[in-house]
């Protein structure tokens, strides 16, 4: 799977959050960052090509008035017309997917019904619901970084598994995948025995769960017959 991570933000070198994001995203095999900012113009036919290429698109910027930076809608408006991101039958986007890396500084409970914010996140994103509607995208439920520079170490570590997962595994993501996954940094990781053994204790609780949720499978075919 490719995907594109459309990056909007004014002052990247500057921002915390999108540094972290970078670095964490720089390992990815088929991950692609573009920072529509550090563009001096668009192309349409070469940026319709870029679109074409990913399997997954994430839209990522920090909330500015409860929406994106300027360049994101600039983009929007200058890229996605009529013939390249949908026609008189429909959107030419289908089968691919729309996801949302968004960051603010305010706690998460701000954004919900009652909150300091008294929107939820979900409910900012609406127009671009109505986007991927008309272009036939897929949407994926955003992932969302309060408070980056108040979280701990641990937090952070947590968040580079969660958005890089949200960049690779299959959405929705199963627990297998999530498993393999993570089956998979480590083998990339193991310089040791002890590092190899532990790849293969983790590899087998995984078939054993497998095992079992065949013989679930199997118990509840058997019930409804």
């Amino acid at each position: 799977m490719r995907t594109l991570i459309i990056v909007s933000h004014p002052k990247l070198e500057q921002s915390n959050t999108q540094q972290f994001l970078k670095e964490s995203a720089a390992p990815l095999d088929d991950v692609t960052w573009y920072h529509l900012d550090a563009q001096t113009h668009f192309d349409v036919q070469t940026e319709a090509t870029r679109i074409q290429a990913a399997d997954r698109l994430i839209f990522q910027f920090p909330l500015y008035w409860y929406s994106a930076p300027a360049s994101l809608k600039l983009w929007l408006d200058t890229v996605w017309l009529k013939q390249v991101a949908y026609n008189e039958s429909g959107g030419l986007l289908q089968g691919k997917e729309l996801g949302f890396v968004i960051s603010f500084s305010q706690p998460l409970a701000a954004y919900q019904i009652g909150g300091a914010e008294g929107f939820s996140v979900s409910e900012l994103l609406t127009p671009y619901r109505a986007l991927a509607h008309k272009t036939g995208l897929t949407l994926m439920p955003p992932l969302t970084i309060p408070q980056f520079d108040y979280q701990t170490e641990a937090e952070h570590q947590a968040l580079l598994v969660r958005y890089q997962q949200y960049l690779t595994v299959a959405h929705p993501q199963r627990f297998n995948e999530r498993a393999e996954w993570f089956l998979t940094q480590l083998q990339s990781r193991v310089n040791s025995d002890s590092g190899q053994l532990l790849v293969d204790q983790l590899m087998e609780r995984q078939e054993q769960l497998e095992r079992l949720q065949m013989t679930l499978g199997e118990l509840k075919t058997g019930e409804s017959e």
